[in-house]
């Protein structure tokens, strides 16, 4: 059986595939390295001086780059995507395959269909294989953490990791690893018989087996709890002490401060150790939970609202009771009783509302915190297939630009890379953020990024199919300097080898023809005058004179060019470059000439730009016909025309 033709892998496709994998193994394990330093440099305080081994270390670095695998593919296929197309551009193998009759679109077919499976293994590593090593690497982390607790004693908070003991430190510095204010509870012996040292400074030392901790302590006091039996105490309410004043002393704590891995079970109720089955059990449980507790909020607050609970006395039972059986308006009671019982009143009424308000806050953070994480599980399930589009999304828009740009290596394409990455990086985490605040909606904040960028993939794929010249610096350099009406200068160099020598006969009469014309138009058309808005807009008939004269010019510049006289090319390089923009018509369409003029700033603005053209041009043509005399006088002076004069009458 045959297969179709569109099934059939050619060369082509097999060299292009080959040179696109060939970049692309290369820029991902740059990519990878770089998320994988990235993320190291957050953690890279709980690995230092932990002596930590190098199985410890390796299981870091496997599992982080098993987790970064999703988020390094993206990067690499723009890279690589990049770097192929501006490498074929740049070789000229691209303009060699459109030659043959191939679209760029059917160039791109073999790494497109390469792309979708890399997006497949992509949701793979994010739905299986990643939650896996989420668990694994925070499990490591979280075991590392637990190493060495002298790196992990806080600044002015108890510090209980080390049982038996209730450790304060009010400073600390990390340079030298000296403690300052230190407050330690020994509490191995009971609660009643605890031990207290404070000391001005001190110093935590690991014994070199992990086995032992020494805490040095300078300049401090002992306070002790003595043993007494429990028929003493029962006797005597005083516990007697003891009280020790110390300049140096040395506590030795037994403790197994070496790595050890931890139970990290507790990890797989994470949102980012769930595949997306277990996320949406998870989104439903949550989002259950979360309405019964808020139902729940909602009735305790209505219920509470009108009808608080309060501690009434004697005085105020009695009222209540009249108000009851008597039908009495409280407000009246109110309203003639004493200062001192509407003080009350009011306090009581305070303290209820401020109890209620706490109460309120308290519930609105929890339900804050619920609602938050109901949200990063939603984001997270959609996060597996957008960045799974991500591999698909950049490459067309890494490959349009690689054959718009045709620049290879790692210049340009890193450049852009980077800052298309930036670009996404900003919106997906601006809205990620936002949609688990519960600013945007869910689907808004998960693909954000991926709407962003998918419209800059079909203005670039789009683009590159019709050879546009989109990101030519050349092209906006030449819009720009029109825009800001910035002089154009000739630059024609001497030529060491010329082929065809300049007919100067014909080019002495040219000039002197260019000089009469010049002359002329400049008579009749006044350009020093403001000209009217029609002529602006509409055009007078003028301005195929002054087209047709700057094209004459260039070709006779391009000719004489060839002159081996170097007094010649000088004078040609400051012959001026004519633009008939001053008196053509804005646009070409009528309508759109007549709309600009209704528009303010853009009818003021071509206004104002035509008449400072219409000036220039007036400059540009007065130089052109004292140039043009200089040219046909050094024509005359180095003999190369003879009889000029009859020569340009008989020419005319």
């Amino acid at each position: 059986m045959r297969l179709p033709d569109f099934l059939h892998i050619k060369k082509l496709d097999l060299f292009i595939i080959k040179s696109f994998g060939l970049l692309l193994v290369g820029t991902f394990f740059i990519c990878l390295f770089i998320f994988i330093m990235q993320f190291l440099w957050r953690y890279v305080d709980e690995l230092v001086g932990k002596g930590l081994d190098i199985w410890v270390m390796g299981q870091f670095f496997y599992y982080t780059s098993i987790a970064m695998v999703s988020q390094a593919l993206p990067l690499a296929i723009l890279l690589a995507a990049l770097m192929t197309f501006g490498n074929f551009g740049e070789r000229l193998e691209l303009l060699a395959m459109k030659a043959a009759g191939i679209p760029l679109l059917r160039i791109m077919a073999p790494l497109a269909v390469l792309c979708t499976l890399l997006g497949i293994v992509s949701f793979y590593f994010q739905n299986v294989v990643s939650p896996y090593a989420q668990v694994k690497l925070y499990t490591v982390i979280y075991s590392i953490k637990q190493t060495s607790p002298e790196v992990e004693i806080p600044e002015g908070a108890f510090y209980d990791k080390i049982e038996g003991f209730n450790l304060f430190v009010k400073k600390k510095n990390k340079d030298t690893g000296m403690l300052y204010n230190v407050m330690i509870y020994d509490l191995r012996q009971g609660f009643d018989n605890t031990r207290i040292l404070i000391a001005d400074s001190g110093k935590m030392v690991t014994s070199p087996d992990q086995k032992y901790l020494t805490l040095h302590l300078y300049s401090g006091e002992l306070f002790e709890n003595l043993e007494m039996n429990k028929n003493d105490r029962r006797k005597n309410n005083n516990v007697p002490y003891r009280r020790e004043s110390y300049r140096e002393k040395s506590v030795m704590i037994e403790f197994d401060g070496g790595f050890s891995m931890q139970d990290g079970s507790f990890l797989n109720k994470q949102a980012a150790s769930k595949n997306m089955v277990q996320l949406e059990h998870s989104i439903d449980s949550l989002s259950t939970h979360n309405d019964s507790i808020g139902r729940n909020n909602w009735k305790a607050a209505m219920r509470n609202s009108y009808q608080m609970k309060t501690t009434l006395t004697r005085e105020d039972s009695t009222i209540m009771e009249i108000e009851k059986v008597y039908n009495i308006n409280v407000d009246s009671i109110f309203n003639i009783s004493g200062k001192a019982q509407k003080l009350k009143w009011k306090k009581n009424e305070l303290t209820k509302l401020n109890q209620a308000k706490t109460d309120l806050e308290i519930k609105k953070n929890i339900m804050r915190s619920l609602d938050k994480d109901l949200n990063k599980h939603k984001l997270l399930w959609w996060e597996k297939i957008t960045l799974s589009l991500g591999c698909i999304l950049f490459f067309f828009i890494g490959a349009p630009l690689g054959a718009i740009v045709r620049k290879g290596g790692l210049g340009y394409p890193v450049l852009i890379s980077v800052a298309t990455f930036v670009l996404y990086y900003i919106f997906n985490t601006s809205g990620f953020k936002m949609a688990r605040e519960g600013e945007w909606h869910i689907w808004i904040g998960g693909w954000l990024s991926t709407m962003v960028l998918l419209p800059l993939g079909i203005i670039f794929t789009y683009q590159s199919n019709r050879d546009s010249a989109i990101l030519n610096i050349d092209a906006y350099k030449e819009f720009f300097r029109k825009l800001l009406g910035i002089r154009e200068h000739r630059h024609i160099p001497l030529k060491e080898v010329i082929i065809d020598n300049p007919d100067y006969t014909s080019d002495y009469a040219q000039l002197q023809n260019f000089i009469q014309t010049s002359h002329t138009f400049r008579k009749k058309n006044r350009l020093k005058k403001l000209p009217s808005p029609r002529k602006i807009f509409f055009g007078d008939g003028n301005e195929k004179i002054i087209t047709d004269l700057s094209e004459q010019l260039d070709t006779l510049v391009e000719e004489m060019s060839n002159s081996n006289n170097k007094k010649i090319i000088q004078l040609l390089n400051m012959l001026p470059v004519i633009e008939a923009e001053p008196i053509v018509s804005p646009f070409k369409n009528k309508w759109i000439n007549t709309l600009s003029i209704i528009i303010f700033p853009i009818g003021i603005f071509i206004y104002t730009r035509a008449c400072i053209y219409r000036i220039r041009l007036l400059q540009d043509l007065i130089k052109l016909e004292q140039t043009a005399k200089k040219i046909n006088e050094r024509l005359i002076k180095d003999k190369l025309v003879i009889h000029s004069i009859e020569i340009w009458k008989n020419s005319n």
